[in-house]
């Protein structure tokens, strides 16, 4: 398999998925529907898995490594600035394809069968389920939002108390090299996850119930496509003056992971590692990714949520007025965070149809196709991710372009290491695969 290269195994996964997928659907092989969908649930779990200590000791870690980057202040807030600017931007093409399209215009759905998703999102819940009532319990309940407050606390406490408290950072350091070290394991099964999850989904839903949200589907693919393609090359060359082919060549890893695996969280140590080789310094690099991979969603938080606002709003009959869709923008925009990072948008989507007060049984016509189109909102999700540092680090004169501009010219080979990792700055870093 280490003669493979790593894409050509996914594409591969995807490919022989899709077919057993048809196979067991056609022929109604009980055993074999079971058995893509314990294969494809199998790889989620050991993805979340790793998100608990995964996020505590990388943001621990990028909170502290910020002593050692000068202007590390300017630099964050640099980053969060980009961070809403690609927001907005992605919700408007969000509202306006939506406008556009009409998703929800003509579509027949058994409106009496749409219930209320169990987990639903409010600004009040998102504002006090921002801070733990015990902070075991956030990482034994799997909060990542809790999470990500506890960490960011616990790294500014350890920068502030200095020298007395490396001890502490040190054993985050080791502690985060450990959980990378076996998530990059559970990245070699990406092949077979990729399998099981999308021969369950080709099993399970089939073009019966793809049908009549076909439209929508297709809206958030383009939608998603248009950030993706459209407006990130457009960022890069404006913003950077980088040329986004040598971007995508470095990023595609990321990228490629993302869609198959669903988790921001979970590709994060690919997306941190794309970002350096794309020449961005790893002190920065080490913040930036990790709070990225909890907060930076344009695709489950500004795509999807304004096309579903559009969606619903069709289906069940009601208008929504201008003010209307100006409140989807400061969702989007503000409440991404929500997200954080896992497999899925419903909190998202949620919270954005309970401050438009659309009906939240809405939310529930798309769950059957959610892992569908969470695909492309997750890899839209990384690549913005990965965009923002490359941009900030161009603009503060801190990227190194000459390791940028040699990305496309090396060989093609495996994202994915035999060992551990290689860190060290005078190791030429490894290639990495370019868009097919």
């Amino acid at each position: 398999m280490r003669k493979i290269p790593f894409s050509v195994q996914i594409l591969a996964g995807l490919v022989l998925g899709v077919l057993l997928g048809f196979v067991a659907r056609s022929t109604d092989a009980a055993w074999l529907s079971s058995t893509l969908g314990t294969v494809g649930s199998l790889f989620i779990q050991l993805l979340k898995l790793a998100v608990p200590p995964l996020v505590f000791t990388a943001l621990v870690v990028s909170v502290v490594s910020l002593r050692g980057v000068t202007n590390a202040a300017r630099l964050a807030a640099k980053t969060l600035l980009w961070f809403a600017i690609t927001a907005l931007v992605a919700v408007l093409i969000g509202i306006g394809l939506g406008l556009l399209i009409n998703p929800g215009r003509g579509v027949t759905l058994d409106l009496a069968g749409a219930a209320p998703p169990k987990h639903t999102g409010s600004w009040t819940d998102f504002l006090t389920g921002i801070i733990p009532t015990n902070p075991v319990g956030a990482f034994v309940d799997g909060n990542v939002l809790q999470i990500v407050f506890l960490a960011i606390v616990v790294g500014a406490a350890a920068l502030a108390a200095g020298a007395v408290a490396e001890p502490f950072v040190n054993l985050n350091r080791s502690v985060l090299e450990i959980v990378q070290k076996a998530l990059w394991w559970v990245i070699r099964l990406a092949p077979l996850g990729t399998l099981g999850l999308i021969g369950h989904a080709v099993d399970a839903y089939g073009w019966n119930l793809l049908a009549p949200l076909a439209k929508f589907t297709t809206a958030v693919y383009v939608g998603c496509a248009l950030v993706l393609f459209v407006v990130y090359p457009v960022v890069l060359v404006a913003a950077g003056r980088l040329n986004p082919l040598r971007f995508f060549a470095g990023a595609w890893p990321a990228i490629q992971l993302a869609f198959v695996s669903r988790s921001s969280v979970g590709t994060m140590p690919v997306t941190q590692r794309s970002v350096e080789r794309l020449g961005v310094p790893r002190e920065y690099a080490s913040f930036a990714v990790p709070f990225g991979a909890t907060t930076k969603m344009d695709g489950c938080a500004a795509v999807y949520p304004a096309l579903a606002a559009i969606f619903v709003a069709q289906v069940f009959g009601l208008h929504l007025r201008p003010v209307d869709y100006l409140l989807i923008v400061f969702v989007s925009v503000v409440g991404s965070a929500a997200t954080a990072g896992l497999t899925g948008a419903l909190v998202m989507l949620t919270l954005t149809l309970s401050t438009l007060g659309l009906p939240l049984a809405g939310a529930g016509l798309l769950l059957a196709i959610d892992p569908i189109l969470d695909m492309m909102r997750t890899a839209t999700n990384v690549a913005g991710q990965a965009l923002v540092p490359t941009v900030v680090a161009a603009r503060e004169g801190i990227l190194d372009r000459t390791r940028y501009d040699s990305i496309g010219r090396r060989e093609l080979v495996d994202p994915v290491p035999a060992g551990e990792p290689a860190r060290e700055d005078d190791r030429d870093p490894a290639p990495v695969p370019a868009p097919a």
